[in-house]
């Protein structure tokens, strides 16, 4: 890691967000000789938490197919200090789940529109 100048800086990141209040993330990523941090939440809160902790703005989502588990997994990214820094949550879903994503308003029930 070069402008995030060591790996203390980026664990110190982590543990000011912990300090803070935050849920420890569940896995936590720094890769060697690289600029690039990932952090692995637990739930949905625990992962907006981190982003806002964060700043992250970047968002993708993916839904997918795990051997008969449907799963979704949200990952947020900031270029921080020139390091790339990751908050991901991988969640099991089911079929309503799914519908629920195709809706606009996830508030409105599809037979009431």
């Amino acid at each position: 890691m070069t402008e995030l100048a060591t790996r203390a800086q980026a664990f110190g990141l982590i543990a000011e967000g912990v300090a803070g209040g935050l849920s420890a993330p569940w896995r936590l990523y720094l890769a060697r000789g690289c600029r690039y941090l990932s952090l692995s939440v637990g739930d949905r809160d625990e992962w907006n938490a981190w982003r806002t902790h964060l700043g992250c703005p970047e968002l993708s989502v993916r839904v997918y197919d795990a051997g008969g588990e449907i799963r979704r997994t949200s990952v947020a990214e900031i270029l921080l200090d020139g390091c790339r820094i990751s908050v991901e949550l991988v969640e099991e879903v089911s079929t309503a789940d799914l519908e629920r994503l195709l809706v606009v308003d996830p508030a409105v029930e599809p037979e009431e529109r």
